[in-house]
């Protein structure tokens, strides 16, 4: 059966495009990529450059050439690149021609991808399942990989690989080893699913149920089902709840579904699976159900309603495949949850500890490693690595490939549990360490030898690597500030959308960026090529640099003491007045640079804030100075908005605008010189995009506040305040809860204790009932005062209206998320989101994870 291995003139052929190819190379592609970032076998890879309104991928083929990439599928070529030379400068080969790249040039990057995953998808007979569904097709997929991968060797999309570009990602991948294949496909608008059909071509459809996702883009949830439904057109079986009643009429009334063979299951009435009993006690749930006149049941570890629905359609589609009741009920009572997740968070002696344990393959075991690389706080790299279970493959070959992976993404050690890995240990270079199980790594690995470095879990399931995540990790209390990375990177591409090509970033990474964390946010955006970063005060600059942060960065704030620090890492100075200007003169003057270096400065402008800057009669003498002096140069001009957000000082905020103008051309003409102008802020980009000029700057859009419900729509929440409930208590009637006995019990109260306090950032005005957090999805009201390290909510209710779950010590309980939003909680103390995220204490620890 065909490998993914194609030439060039294959590929050209396929996608109708031109190709312009140097004789020499004679390359087979096996790799595409479309992340520069993710490189790892540059002689077969081809690099397709993605063209979108938020990026476009031909940015980054020069980086792409200069790592050994020489193979590209464009809709131009660029204009210049490393291959270029000139033939006059000094060290020009003359066979330089022999360096320059292959280009397939097509009209469209993304469809000619998508012609490559249908064609590939084509040369194999495999059986395929196709999910798709608002919610839950990621779990099912990969509970149904745990169900059946004993038995046989199965493709399925990596992550939530379901999207136009992820879907075709996840179909290159199969290869004649695979028995079968399980793939996602997800839709935001009309007309894509036919696209996603076409490569994935499932014969087994799965929908799994319908919600309120992108509802903005269908004219309601019939039009969403019945684009959906595009996926199963040519399938020969679907497996679907018929309780979800759009879901089933929309089949019906569905002329191209008639033939299709149907397999429903119902809670509520007869079906080919009739769940006719569920009971949740102890952290398990009991069903019953009648299966071809038989009474069938399983147990499942779970008890909230999302896992027992998607399990139910892995048990309906196990069903439909024949597997025997007593298999399925056995593999079921085992069934593990998916953490989507990879997870950054600090650990023992200095370290960076990343737990993915969303799953065990080649495939994520890559996406992991680059997530690894992204991390420069230490500079060596540790895997921790157990047998990967299920690949198909000869084990020699196969981990002498995870080795070369390892190799060639740049990992020091390589620590491998399990006997598989551990007898294929001669096929790593680098240093290691070789354990049976995770039990004897846990008895005899010195654990307090891990120091300065980062270290990647990349687990089978039956290895139980949590029991390493917890000992690894840094020991601090149960309230944490979970802050999503993915959603920060959709936000900033939201903004970048709204841009004019060429125009820069700047983004607030000031008072720990917001709260959410320092080098980490810093080393994100500097991954994803934002041009400048802005703190606060000196101290905050060079605690970046120290961590490999190389982006520039201006100091809003610099201090006399700290001019000397500025010069020594390349910080920039915003220069708001004449006495700091005087200040970097004088620094200047005792600490002289070197010919012909000049020290890059950002001049702060006021048109009408009155907070800091130049005002427009003292631009005569400011530009007298800078003209003087030979060694400063003005690296931009900018000015704050003081109420961009709000309509009403339109009129005062254009004001600005024009001021500024006014102002930044009389230095650019009077200094003979071109500089950086930027004015807008988060708000500014969205409701000024007239005023658009070199360069933005996000603050708090960034970290997913917008100034209004519209803009808010189209960003994603980044980060979660939550801890867990410490204890529970009755406390009877008359009774008084908390500091100063401002908590009164009225009639019998159950409290839960949350370790969370205004030591963390929880403020005190929240206290008795004014604020509350959440458990279990509902609100539970403050009760008492708020004190410094714990608070106490009124949990009654909630046990009352769901008594079938009850809330137990150790539940989660979250401040802030999601579903209550930083912005709510800042309406309800009277204050601003930044207030609250700039509060929450370093005490609390940041765990920062990739979906």
């Amino acid at each position: 059966m065909p490998e993914t291995s194609y030439s060039l003139n294959q590929i050209a052929a396929l996608t109708g495009g031109l190709l312009l190819m140097n004789l020499e190379e004679k390359s087979m592609i096996h790799d595409l990529l479309i992340d520069s970032r993710r490189l790892t076998h540059p002689d077969t890879t081809l690099f397709i450059a993605l063209v979108s309104h938020r990026n476009d991928g031909h940015r980054y083929i020069p980086e792409m050439f200069n790592k050994g990439v020489r193979n590209f599928l464009v809709n131009h070529i660029p204009p210049a690149g490393p291959w270029i030379h000139d033939p006059a400068s000094p060290g020009t080969s003359r066979n330089h021609l022999t360096e320059r790249p292959n280009f397939i040039i097509v009209k469209d990057t993304r469809e000619a991808l998508q012609a490559l995953g249908a064609y590939h998808r084509s040369q194999f007979q495999i059986p395929v399942i196709g999910i798709t569904g608002s919610n839950g097709k990621t779990i099912i997929k990969e509970w149904l990989y745990q169900l059946m991968n004993e038995e046989i060797n199965i493709i399925r999309s990596p992550k939530s690989y379901n999207s136009q570009i992820g879907v075709p990602l996840s179909v290159w991948k199969i290869n004649s080893s695979h028995e079968l294949a399980i793939f996602e496909a997800g839709i935001s608008e009309k007309g894509e699913m036919e696209k996603l059909e076409s490569i994935i071509r499932p014969d087994i459809g799965i929908f799994t149920n319908i919600g309120h996702a992108h509802d903005e883009n269908f004219s309601g949830f019939r039009e969403k089902v019945s684009e959906k439904l595009r996926l199963f057109w040519n399938a020969h079986d679907m497996v679907y709840c018929i309780d979800h009643t759009i879901i089933h009429e929309t089949i019906a009334a569905t002329h191209s579904l008639e033939k299709i063979n149907k397999f429903g299951w119902s809670r509520k009435q007869p079906a080919d699976l009739q769940v006719t009993g569920a009971f949740s006690a102890a952290s398990q749930t009991t069903l019953t159900a009648l299966f071809r006149g038989e009474e069938i049941s399983i147990v499942l570890p779970f008890v909230d309603e999302a896992s027992i629905e998607n399990a139910i359609h892995c048990w309906a589609v196990m069903l439909f495949l024949r597997y025997p009741q007593e298999i399925i009920r056995d593999k079921m009572a085992v069934l593990t949850p998916i953490a989507m997740r990879m997870e950054l968070k600090e650990a023992i002696q200095h370290c960076s500890l990343i737990n993915d344990s969303y799953n065990s393959d080649i495939n994520s075991l890559g996406i992991a490693i680059d997530f690894l690389n992204q991390q420069k706080q230490q500079n060596k790299k540790t895997v921790i690595l157990s047998d990967i279970l299920q690949s198909g493959r000869d084990p020699e070959e196969f981990y002498k490939e995870i080795a070369e992976i390892l190799s060639t993404k740049g990992i020091d050690r390589i620590i491998g549990i399990g006997p598989a890995i551990s007898r294929q240990a001669n096929k790593f270079s680098m240093e290691k360490e070789f354990f049976q199980s995770t039990d004897e790594f846990i008895q005899r690995f010195p654990v307090s030898s891990f120091r300065n470095e980062s270290i990647l879990l990349k687990g089978a399931r039956v290895f139980e690597f949590e029991r390493i995540d917890l000992l690894l990790q840094q020991k601090v209390h149960e309230t944490i500030l979970e802050v999503n990375l993915d959603a920060m990177i959709h936000n900033l591409n939201y903004y970048r959308s709204k841009l004019r090509p060429g125009t820069k970033t700047m983004v607030m990474v000031k008072a720990f960026s917001y709260g959410n964390g320092s080098f980490e946010i810093a080393n994100l955006l500097q991954f994803n090529q934002v041009e400048y970063l802005a703190v606060a005060y000196a101290d905050e600059g060079v605690e970046l640099r120290k961590a490999g942060i190389t982006v520039p960065l201006m100091v809003m704030n610099p201090e006399e003491d700290s001019f000397d620090l500025l010069s020594k890492y390349r910080l920039e100075p915003e220069i708001f007045s004449f006495r700091v200007l005087e200040m970097l003169e004088q620094s200047l003057l005792a600490n002289p640079p070197e010919p012909e270096e000049q020290i890059s400065i950002h001049i702060k402008l006021d048109t009408g804030m009155h907070r800091l800057g130049f005002v427009p009669d003292e631009l005569p003498v400011l530009i007298d100075k800078l003209k003087k002096n030979a060694a400063i140069h003005v690296q931009s001009v900018f000015s704050h908005l003081a109420a961009s957000e709000d309509p009403e000082e339109d009129l005062f905020t254009r004001k600005q605008i024009s001021v500024f103008h006014e102002m930044a051309d009389k230095i650019r003409d009077e200094l003979g010189y071109d500089f950086l102008k930027h004015i807008q802020n988060s708000a500014g980009v969205t409701r000024f995009p007239d005023a658009g000029m070199e360069m933005i700057r996000l603050g708090i859009g960034l970290y997913g506040v917008g100034f209004d419900a519209e803009e808010q729509r189209h960003l994603r929440n980044v980060s979660t305040l939550k801890s867990a409930i410490s204890q529970i208590k009755l406390v009877k009637a008359g009774e008084t809860i908390g500091y100063n006995r401002k908590g009164i019990a009225n009639n019998n109260t159950w409290i839960a204790i949350v370790p969370i306090g205004y030591a963390d950032g929880l403020n005190r005005r929240l206290s008795n009932g004014r604020g509350r957090l959440f458990i279990h999805g509902l609100p539970a009201p403050f009760v008492g005062n708020i004190s410094m390290d714990t608070c106490m909510v009124d949990i009654t209710e909630i046990l009352e209206k769901d008594p079938g779950n009850p809330v137990n010590e150790g539940d989660e309980a979250i401040v802030f998320g999601d579903h209550y939003p930083i912005t709510q909680l800042a309406q309800d103390m009277e204050t601003i989101p930044y207030e609250i995220l700039t509060s929450i204490s370093r005490r609390v620890k940041r765990v920062y994870f990739h979906e």
